[in-house]
């Protein structure tokens, strides 16, 4: 049932279009600050502009994605038992001839955006390119949809090491990859444990213990590649390590036994021990790496 938009509350009407663009996921796009971290140059006014424009950017870049998705899959959507009630599109709490504005807006910002970082905005066409790729071919290809969506993490830190101007150490790149297979992993077998191979087509083609495998080795190799980097490129960083590992306890944690993972996001923001190991984190590499 679609509902009259123009008898609509503001505040409700707000609060839909922070679902359509799904505000709440822009939390991925801290990866493209990441080398503003590990460079140490999040004291430099300069640097921290730059940094904080591409994140901005790659979240006008990533809503745009989630619009697409949601026309793309409307009709797929409103038979889900909970995609039909969240997506505003599928729910009918948002007109398509809204949407497509909102979608024109944000390639708008874009394009202005070529202006001011043309580096990064190159980076995110690959982005952008990546994910339609996915949304209408590559996420139904079992093992390709979750390498695509790592490489979109991987992507964000590139972003952020161009809109720099800074090398990026490869075991960087190797850790964000492992780590976000393995959060894809994660994502791919709460969707089998929770609603089967209802949820989306290429859930057929797993099974949970094979994904629970993607998700044991992803883990592994992102704590030996971090510990790796670490010690050969920021060993002042050491005391760090510790975190990550309990992170990663902590976030196996929250899946296996409260049932959450199925959305990463959602995980991280409702947990407060995440949360936490996620802040003294960030401040335990910002005092280690804080320019002398």
């Amino acid at each position: 049932m679609h509902v009259n938009d123009s008898k609509k509350p503001a505040g409700a009407l707000v609060k839909d279009l922070f679902k359509l663009i799904r505000i709440k996921q822009w939390v991925k796009n801290g990866f493209v600050l990441a080398p503003l971290l590990f460079t140490g140059r999040f004291t430099n006014p300069a640097s921290l502009k730059s940094a904080v424009l591409a994140a901005v950017l790659f979240c006008l870049a990533s809503s745009a994605t989630y619009i697409v998705n949601d026309l793309k899959d409307i009709n797929r959507d409103r038979l889900h038992p909970t995609k039909s009630k969240s997506r505003p599109l599928a729910a009918g709490t948002i007109p398509i001839s809204l949407a497509l504005c909102v979608l024109v807006c944000l390639y708008g910002g874009l394009i202005a955006g070529y202006i001011v970082e043309p580096k990064v905005i190159m980076v995110i066409v690959g982005y952008s390119c990546l994910n339609l790729a996915y949304t209408f071919i590559l996420k139904h290809q079992p093992v390709v949809d979750i390498f695509t969506i790592a490489i979109g993490f991987v992507l964000r830190v590139l972003a952020g090491a161009v809109a720099l101007n800074a090398p990026v150490s490869g075991w960087m790149f190797v850790t964000t990859l492992c780590l976000a297979l393995y959060l894809a992993a994660i994502k791919r077998s709460q969707e089998l444990s929770l609603s089967g191979t209802e949820g989306r087509a290429v859930l057929s083609k797993y099974t949970k213990p094979l994904v629970d495998k993607y998700a044991e080795m992803s883990a592994t190799c992102a704590l030996v590649f971090y510990s790796m980097f670490v010690m050969s490129s920021r060993p002042e960083l050491i005391v760090t390590v510790p975190l990550v590992l309990f992170g990663l306890f902590r976030y196996w944690y929250v899946v296996d036994v409260l049932d959450a993972g199925e959305s990463p996001t959602d995980a991280f923001l409702a947990d407060w021990p995440l949360l936490i190991t996620i802040v003294v984190w960030c401040a335990a590499c910002a005092w280690a790496l804080w320019p002398a």
